[in-house]
């Protein structure tokens, strides 16, 4: 009698686990007992080769059909006749190649030019007046970068000859080393997991098949962009190694300050200076918006700091809602510069108001009562 614990109870799954869940015990019991993590422990190396015999078994369709029928058995004898080259035996290598990755940084992934070397992304600062940025534009712009070296067409080859097939991983992009008893791979150190290397390289760009150069290239700004947003273009970038892909261009957009309106969010605000006779008998004034001029009526013993909301004068919001508002903060002016008469007028004007009895100065009083007030405080 086979004295081999249970399959299912190494990997600590139920008898009707499926695939996704044999694959994650299996990936936690491996990481647990890998002899990496447990150097010189005899017992977890053990544990280990458990693990892995267990999970090829049940992993594999007609192994584990056998296994259920006759236990341990039943595998012994399918071992004995050549089976176990199924689709489990992909399942094992593609969990292994996970765990793989884990420990020593890289699997047993793609070969030739699906390792090939991406371009870098590029990243410019693009400085946008508040008019460009709210109602947006189209900049033109100039990048330095890598491009793909005209003489050999990004291949890093001169003319009339081409790279030729790496011989220490035969094209595959992958080597095979030893870590302990096991046997992995990683990219190959020759080729960089291109599969190939350049014998004859291009003299103008080295054999790198890129060269510095700058792009021109048009920005579309969407309106309503703000100071920190970026806009990605695809492709862009810097220009990848022997003929990869490039990588993208992200456009940091920076935002002048603006002489009238400050922003917040979606709505802008600027201060409205008005003199005192205009803001104490009221009257109309030319605003300023991003889009042109319009009239503000200012109604009578309006006071300093009083805001007037003018919707839909705003930005645009990049990520969609209302177009904001333009908020007008009044600013009362004392006039200066006085002459004679017009200090006489101003003189009758306070005597007129003291002999009225009334109270001109909403503000004044309670100010006056407050004061009184502290200094009554302070005596006792």
């Amino acid at each position: 009698m086979s004295s081999k614990r249970d399959f299912y109870e190494v990997l600590g799954v139920s008898k009707d686990a499926d695939d996704g869940a044999l694959k994650k015990a299996f990936r936690r019991m491996a990481m647990k007992y890998h002899p990496d993590r447990n150097p010189d422990d005899t017992e977890a190396k053990a544990k280990f080769q458990e693990v892995n015999e267990a999970y090829s078994v049940l992993s594999d369709e007609q192994k584990r059909q056998a296994y259920d029928a006759y236990g341990h058995a039943g595998v012994d004898a399918a071992a004995g006749m050549g089976g176990g080259h199924g689709a489990g035996q992909a399942g094992f290598s593609d969990v292994f190649n996970d765990i793989f990755g884990d420990f020593f940084g890289g699997g047993m992934g793609g070969q030739g030019a699906q390792a090939q070397q991406r371009g870098a992304d590029l990243r410019y600062n693009l400085s946008l007046t508040l008019e460009q940025a709210v109602l947006g534009t189209t900049m033109k712009i100039r990048v330095p970068t890598l491009v793909p070296c005209g003489d050999c067409s990004g291949s890093g080859a001169a003319k009339g000859s081409k790279p030729i097939q790496c011989s220490d991983c035969a094209g595959m992009g992958q080597v095979r080393i030893q870590q302990g008893f096991f046997s992995v791979q990683q990219t190959c150190p020759s080729c960089r997991g291109a599969g190939q290397v350049i014998s004859n390289p291009c003299k103008k760009c080295r054999g790198d098949g890129r060269v510095e150069d700058y792009k021109s290239l048009s920005v579309k700004v969407p309106p309503g962009v703000d100071n920190g947003d970026r806009i990605r273009l695809g492709g862009k970038g810097q220009a990848g190694l022997h003929g990869a892909p490039s990588g993208d261009l992200y456009v940091q957009v920076n935002v002048k300050e603006h002489a009238i309106f400050n922003r917040e969010g979606s709505d802008l605000h600027c201060d409205v200076p008005i003199g005192f006779v205009s803001a104490a008998i009221g009257g109309e004034l030319d605003v300023p918006t991003l889009t042109g001029k319009v009239k503000l009526k200012i109604p009578p013993e309006t006071q300093t700091n009083r805001v007037f909301r003018l919707r839909g004068k705003g930005a645009k919001a990049i990520r969609g809602g209302a177009v904001g508002d333009l908020l007008c903060r009044v600013v009362v002016e004392t006039p200066v510069n006085l002459n004679t008469e017009q200090k006489g007028l101003l003189h009758q004007l306070k005597t007129s108001m003291e002999q009225s009895g009334k109270k001109h100065s909403p503000k004044e009083g309670t100010w006056f009562n407050r004061v009184k007030q502290f200094f009554d405080e302070m005596k006792t």
